[in-house]
């Protein structure tokens, strides 16, 4: 019977060596980023419950540790992934091979792929993205370039031998590699997906020669699934009467490891419901407006947080932004722009109001500016609401 074994290996080529052998059996991985807190880990095993962990003894070979009361696992999974909801629970996501197998010929298809085209993975394997990078180089015939952590010397070095065709990015890697203005023109392209990206991002990327496609997804969709707002071949998407964006297709999840009260409460029919809020532009592009959960509401009106984010993106001083609702006795909470600014910055409150009217309603301007040296981001460069909220010690 199929097992699901955790994993927890401090070299990329090592957990790609693990997977390649357990998979031969027919058992599922759950990857476990090696740098995890020990305390992360253990809330992470007792939640999803895996057979075993297989991680480094003390003389550095990988061992297998049984580990008591599995979870059964569903037919023909190949990967466990574990996301935290708005709660921090971990809730592992599983993801079948045929699942695996249909993104990654359908992105393959979309970005023009050829045979023998190398991508390189410098995302982490304990993500969908990095899974998928590494699927869809194996899909092409070839092994991809490994690097264990992303470092933009290394990048450099590698795209500029020629060594990769396409790569996987986050916007803030992104943003990295060409303030280091290192040269990425060479590549057949960059899959930019984990964030929105800013608009001013993108335009220095087509100013530099680097094709990008942005991508976007979640766990829960096999990543990616949309493309440049246009969703995958095989993979249809709607626009909910609440503004939810809904998926159906062979790339979604099988369900919550364990938890078929969760998979109720997102899937129904085929469709997979997110709590990301969408609309349709004009020229049929979906276009992701931010979560449900991330909506402030001040003075009695509903502010969408990314939205406004992405609009003080645009400010010419700005690097990157995060919009958080802080309590304010008069409004209820107040509209707060968290900004990481550049040389020069940063403007004053009523810079940026000023530079936002026209652009955001009235109560959508910021009421108040905070400047951070660097906001807070996880493995995949996303900065939350709630981690900025922590970081100001609101939560």
């Amino acid at each position: 019977m199929a097992e699901l074994v955790a994993v927890r290996l401090p070299t990329a080529d090592g957990f790609l060596r693990a997977w390649d052998q357990l998979a031969g059996p027919g058992d599922a991985v759950l990857p476990i980023a090696p740098d995890l807190p020990d305390g992360e880990v253990e809330r992470t095993l007792r939640s999803l419950r895996p057979a075993a962990l297989l991680q480094p003894r003390p003389d550095g070979e990988p061992r297998l540790h049984r580990l008591p009361d599995p979870l059964p696992l569903p037919r023909d999974a190949a990967v466990v992934v574990a996301t935290s909801g708005s709660t921090g629970e971990p809730k592992g996501v599983v993801l079948t091979r045929d699942a695996l197998a249909a993104s990654t010929s359908a992105s393959l298809r979309r970005l023009g792929c050829r045979e023998g085209e190398r991508w390189l993975l410098c995302l982490p394997l304990s993500h969908v993205a990095g899974i998928q990078v590494v699927l869809r180089s194996r899909a092409l015939g070839v092994a991809p370039v490994v690097h264990d952590r992303f470092d933009v010397a290394a990048v450099a070095r590698t795209v500029g031998a020629g060594e990769v065709a396409w790569v996987s990015l986050v916007p803030t890697q992104l943003a990295r590699l060409l303030d280091a203005g290192v040269d990425l023109s060479p590549l057949r392209g960059v899959l930019l997906g984990g964030a929105a990206p800013a608009r001013d991002l993108l335009d220095r990327a087509e100013a530099a020669g680097v094709r990008v496609t942005v991508s976007y997804g979640m766990t829960e969709t096999g990543g990616g699934c949309v493309y440049d707002g246009h969703p995958l071949d095989g993979v249809e998407v709607e626009v909910a009467t609440d503004g939810r964006i809904r998926f159906r297709g062979d790339t979604l999840l099988a369900g919550y490891l364990g938890r078929p009260d969760l998979t109720a409460e997102v899937m129904a029919d085929g469709w997979f419901t997110s709590e990301d809020l969408g609309r349709w532009s004009d020229d049929g592009r979906l276009e992701v407006l931010g979560r449900a959960d991330d909506v402030i509401v001040t003075g009695g009106e509903n502010v969408a947080a990314a939205v406004v984010a992405r609009a003080v993106e645009t400010h010419p001083l700005v690097r990157a932004a995060v919009v958080v609702g802080r309590p304010d006795p008069a409004w209820g909470e107040r509209v707060t722009a968290v900004c990481e600014c550049l040389p020069g910055g940063p403007p004053d409150l009523e810079a940026l109001r000023s530079h936002l009217r026209g652009v955001l309603p009235p109560a959508a301007l910021p009421r108040e500016l905070i400047v951070v040296d660097v906001l807070p981001r996880d493995r995949m460069g996303k900065t939350t609401r709630a981690a900025v909220a922590a970081m100001l010690g609101d939560r």
